[in-house]
């Protein structure tokens, strides 16, 4: 949960301090890691804005890596954006249904991508209780699937900068390092042995992570 002065400050309508694109341009594992307690921001024209703070995330590594999308060079209309410059968003379909959210890594060339897995709901409760009514609070942002719709991210995003008008993230409570944990990511098992990377970090006992208890080490 937010603490007392991210909680004041949000009912005040005040923002953190953005993330530059420069964040982004760096190595992916880190990057993964380090948006654990970021603030994931989505502004829509009528001025309302929804914020979730990020409690789990996966790195894709790109040429090397059995689990990315530009695994030995794949280069497409689709994977395009990822070969583009880090600090924007990939976003794809899965099982013909679900929108996932990325963000490009590295710099031009180097196609490599964080996918944000989990948000713990900060800004927006008004919003998500009217639009996802059937669910728990800490469902509403629990897995890739569910965080694109409640936040209405589509592939109509796909390539736009993570420091424009839609979608940005903003500094948020930093977590410890004794609080974040990492496993294998989840749903990769056709990667061979990248499917066993321990490339999924997530914050402890946090009840807005997603993925099997298992790995959450419940």
């Amino acid at each position: 949960m937010p603490n007392a002065t991210q909680k004041t400050n949000l009912r005040k309508g005040k923002a953190g301090k953005r993330l530059r694109k420069s964040f982004f341009q760096r190595d992916t594992e880190t990057v993964a890691r380090e948006l654990l307690g970021k603030v994931m921001c989505r502004a829509f024209p009528n001025g309302r804005i929804l914020r979730g703070r990020v409690v789990e995330t996966e790195a894709y590594l790109g040429l090397i890596d059995r689990a990315c999308h530009t695994y030995g060079g794949r280069n497409t209309s689709r994977t395009k954006v990822i070969w583009g410059e880090g600090g924007h968003a990939y976003v794809y379909l899965i099982y013909g249904m679900y929108d996932c959210f990325n963000v490009v890594t590295l710099k031009k060339n180097e196609p490599e991508a964080v996918l944000v897995r989990a948000l713990e709901p900060l800004e927006g409760d008004d919003y998500w209780e009217q639009e996802v009514p059937h669910l728990k609070r800490r469902d509403w942002l629990k897995g890739p699937g569910r965080l694109c719709r409640a936040m209405e991210i589509t592939r109509r995003h796909s390539g736009i900068a993570l420091d424009g008008a839609e979608i940005w993230f903003e500094e948020g409570e930093e977590p410890r390092a004794k609080d974040i944990a990492s496993s294998e990511r989840i749903g990769v098992a056709y990667a061979g042995e990248a499917a066993k990377w321990p490339l999924r970090f997530f914050l402890k006992g946090s009840e807005f992570v997603s993925g099997p208890k298992a790995l959450n080490g419940l």
